[in-house]
């Protein structure tokens, strides 16, 4: 495959899961661009990781709540891209960053719908609408989303429906942006051993044992799990996936 100058931007990249895909799609040699929220210092690190795989990698700070800061973040990654590779342009963006809800619908407060939706469609919305002008034809958007829309999970009502719209929003992509040959699709993590949610199914004993015990392969996911997938729709071997939902879970609830 011909990755020569391609670029990925990867929201949420500094820790988790965006770290292991950010991490995974350089190994396809592929240049990368990842977002942060409040720690530049891990940011830097994956930057610096990145590099010594002999990829670019830059790092720029992201509140994906924040829709009126998009303009300016664009205008920021195009203008260091073109400085660094003589394009403003890139091929991929990887809506990933993300944070959990963990409340029964009884107790869901709307500031934490509106900051949930906020985070996980608004802002994925807008975002990938803010970017299509710069991402090349023949390019490709995948969006992050949850088992948690096929399984149910008490407490994750919120969360689970704000990615289930985003599930719906990236087959409308798929279809309009077929034009430009720019693929569309979603990677559905299973339960993933990270600091996500306070590092809920990672560090509760419990809750990670009950997980593995209804996954087929035995066991809770883990970050190497995900980000391969992700860099494997990254590369010309994927170019007839489309429009899907690629659940990645080891077989979670069958």
């Amino acid at each position: 495959m011909n990755t020569e100058n391609k670029v990925a931007v990867i929201t949420g990249g500094s820790r988790g899961l965006g770290k292991n895909m950010a991490i995974a799609v350089a190994k396809k040699g592929i240049d990368v661009v990842i977002t942060y929220n409040s720690s530049k210092e891990k940011a830097d690190e994956v930057v610096s990781e990145i590099g010594s795989l002999g990829q670019k990698a830059f790092a720029f700070q992201l509140d994906t709540r924040n829709v009126s800061a998009f303009d300016a973040f664009i205008n920021e990654v195009t203008g260091q891209l073109q400085e660094k590779t003589g394009s403003p342009n890139f091929d991929f963006l990887i809506n990933n960053a993300g944070t959990a809800l963990y409340a029964p619908i009884a107790e869901v407060s709307e500031s934490q719908v509106d900051e949930i939706f906020d985070i996980h469609y608004k802002g994925v919305f807008f975002l990938t609408q803010k970017a299509l002008p710069f991402i090349n034809n023949g390019g490709g958007i995948i969006n992050v989303s949850s088992g948690l829309t096929r399984m149910t999970l008490p407490g994750s009502s919120v969360y689970a429906s704000a990615k289930t719209a985003v599930e719906t929003f990236t087959r409308y992509l798929a279809k309009e942006l077929g034009e430009r040959k720019i693929r569309a699709n979603v990677v559905a993590p299973g339960a993933i051993e990270t600091d996500f949610g306070g590092g809920r199914t990672r560090d509760n004993k419990e809750i990670n044992a009950m997980i593995a015990g209804y996954t087929a392969l035995g066991r809770v996911g883990l970050p190497d799990d995900i980000g391969g997938v992700v860099a494997f729709l990254c590369t010309e071997e994927a170019y007839w996936i489309n429009a899907q939902r690629i659940e990645v879970s080891g077989g979670q609830s069958l």
